[in-house]
C-alpha cells in the first residue's frame, strides 16, 4: 500500500469514526475517496491542504422540529434537516426529500454527492441537501400545506438566493415547492423567486425542470452508447420507479426510439411488452396520485409482478431511477447475464458497490448518478439564471441548454477517466472531475 493509499484509508476511517451509524454517508465517502489516489499523486497540494478531509466535513448542519396539525386536529411532530456541505463554487444547492426513511445520514450522503454532481455541471453552485422524515403518502392537500408551512417557518432563516437554494426530491414536487415558497414569501415579505427551484412555470419556474433529471439521464446513456458506436434506437429498457424522474426518462427513451417494457413502485413491478403507455402512467401517478397496480387494471395486456423483480427482466439498457441501493450485486449479475449493455443512474447512488463492480468487470457502460442525473440540478441552475434576470426561456431553448450541459458532462468524465489511466470508467471520471473543480476553489480561498 502506498503512502497516498494509506492516507485515504486514514481519511475514510476518520469519517466513519466521526459520523457513527450513518452508513449511507460512509458508503458515499468511500466511493469517492477510493478513486482519488491518482489525482493526489498528480496534485500533492490537495493532500497538503487536507482538501478531502475538509470536503468530507459539512460546512453547516441544521436539525429542527416540525410541528403540524393533521385533519383530525391532532398535533404531529417531525424532524427537519438542512445540511450545507460545500459552497466553494457557489451558494448551496440541493433538494428537499420528504420520506419516512430520512435521517441525518441520508441527508449527508445526498449532500456529499451533490457537491460533486453540481461541480461537474460547470455551473456556479455548491452542494447541499435537506428534508424531513414526513411521509406525504396518504396525506390530504391541507395536511401537506400545513406541514410545508411549518417546515419553512424554521428553514427560511437558513436559505436565500445567494446563500442556499433548495429544490425538490422524493416526496417534494411542484405542489410542495409552491406551499414552501408561499410561506417564505409571507414571512420575509420578499418575492425572492430564486430562493427555491422546481417551481411551477406559472410563477417563475423553468420549463423543462420537471423533465430535466429523467431527460438528462437518457441523454447521458445516449452519449455513452455513442462512443461505443451504438444508439438507443430499438433498445429494450427497464426503468425503476414511477415518479418524476422515471416518467420523464421513459418519455425521452420512447422519443429516441427505445422501448421501455417495465417500471416499478415500492409495491409493484409492471411489465408491458409492447411498451409502457406514458399517458396512462402520467395520469395515474401525476394527476390521480394512485399506485402503479392500477396501471394493469387499465391495460390487461400488461403484467403485475411483485416488488424486487424488475431487474430479472431481460433488457439492453437499465435506468435505476427510484432510490439508493436498489440495485445490488445479484441483480447486476442478472442484468449482465440477460444482455444489458448500459446502465444510467437516474437516482442518487441506486447501485451498491458490489453492483458497480459487476458492471465494471463485465464492460457494461455505467453512468454514475453524480454524472447521469446531473441534468436536474443543471436545469435548476438555469432556473436561477432566469429568476435573477427576470427572464423566461422557451422549452426548446432550455432543453437545448440541458442537452449541451449533459454532453459536456459526459465529455469531461470521459476525458478525465482517460487522463488518469481508466478509459471508459465514468465513476473515476466523474469523481475526479468534480473533485478537482471544488479543490481548486477551496485552495484559492485559503483555510476556511
Amino acid at each position: 500500500m502506498t503512502r497516498i493509499d494509506e492516507s485515504i484509508e486514514s481519511i475514510i476511517a476518520g469519517v466513519i469514526r466521526r459520523n457513527r451509524g450513518e452508513t449511507e454517508f460512509h458508503q458515499a465517502v468511500c466511493e469517492v475517496a477510493e478513486t482519488l489516489g491518482p489525482v493526489l499523486q498528480k496534485h500533492p497540494q490537495y493532500a497538503e491542504h487536507k482538501i478531502i478531509e475538509r470536503i468530507c466535513e459539512p460546512e453547516r448542519q441544521v436539525i429542527f422540529r416540525v410541528p403540524w396539525q393533521d385533519d383530525r386536529g391532532e398535533v404531529q411532530i417531525n424532524r427537519g434537516f438542512r445540511v450545507g456541505f460545500n459552497s466553494a463554487l457557489g451558494p448551496y444547492k440541493g433538494g428537499l426529500r420528504f420520506h419516512p426513511s430520512v435521517y441525518l445520514g441520508i441527508i449527508k450522503f445526498l449532500g456529499f454527492e451533490q457537491v460533486f454532481k453540481n461541480a461537474i455541471t460547470g455551473l456556479p453552485i455548491g452542494g447541499a441537501k435537506g428534508g424531513a422524515d414526513f411521509d406525504p403518502k396518504g396525506k390530504s392537500d391541507s395536511e401537506i400545506m400545513r406541514f410545508c408551512q411549518s417546515f419553512m417557518t424554521e428553514l427560511y432563516r437558513h436559505i436565500g438566493e445567494f446563500t442556499d437554494v433548495p429544490a425538490g426530491d422524493i416526496g417534494v414536487g411542484a405542489r410542495e415547492i409552491g406551499y414552501l415558497f408561499g410561506q417564505y414569501k409571507r414571512i420575509t415579505n420578499r418575492y425572492e423567486s430564486g430562493v427555491l427551484t422546481g417551481k411551477s412555470p406559472h410563477w417563475g419556474g423553468a420549463l423543462v425542470r420537471r423533465e430535466a433529471t429523467g431527460y438528462g439521464a437518457v441523454y447521458f446513456v445516449e452519449e455513452m452508447l455513442k462512443v461505443r458506436g451504438q444508439g438507443l434506437e430499438g433498445k429494450r429498457c427497464l426503468v425503476s420507479g414511477s415518479g418524476n424522474v422515471a416518467i420523464y426518462a421513459i418519455e425521452k427513451l420512447h422519443a429516441l426510439g427505445a422501448r421501455v417494457v417495465a417500471c416499478s413502485d415500492s409495491d409493484n413491478v409492471v411489465v408491458h411488452p409492447q411498451g409502457i403507455r406514458l399517458e396512462t402512467l402520467k395520469r395515474i401517478k401525476e394527476v390521480e396520485r394512485r399506485r402503479l397496480a392500477d396501471y394493469v387494471v387499465e391495460h390487461p395486456d400488461a403484467e403485475r409482478l411483485p416488488a424486487g423483480t424488475l431487474w430479472k427482466i431481460p433488457c439492453d439498457v437499465a435506468l435505476p431511477c427510484a432510490t439508493q441501493n436498489e440495485l445490488d450485486e445479484d441483480s447486476a449479475r442478472t442484468l449482465v447475464a440477460n444482455g444489458c449493455v448500459a446502465v444510467g443512474e437516474g437516482a442518487n447512488m441506486p447501485t451498491t458497490p458490489g453492483g458497480v463492480r459487476v458492471f465494471m468487470e463485465a464492460g457494461v457502460a455505467f453512468g454514475p448518478g453524480k454524472a447521469a442525473n446531473a441534468g436536474g440540478v443543471a436545469t435548476s441552475a438555469l432556473e436561477m439564471q432566469q429568476n435573477a434576470s427576470r427572464d423566461t426561456w422557451s422549452f426548446e431553448h432550455t432543453e437545448r441548454r440541458l442537452h449541451e450541459i449533459v454532453r459536456n458532462i459526459h465529455r469531461d468524465c470521459y476525458e478525465t477517466a482517460a487522463e488518469f489511466g481508466s478509459p471508459g470508467n465514468y465513476v473515476i471520471g466523474a469523481n475526479i472531475s468534480g473533485f478537482r473543480r471544488v479543490a481548486e476553489a477551496m485552495l484559492a480561498f485559503g483555510v476556511i
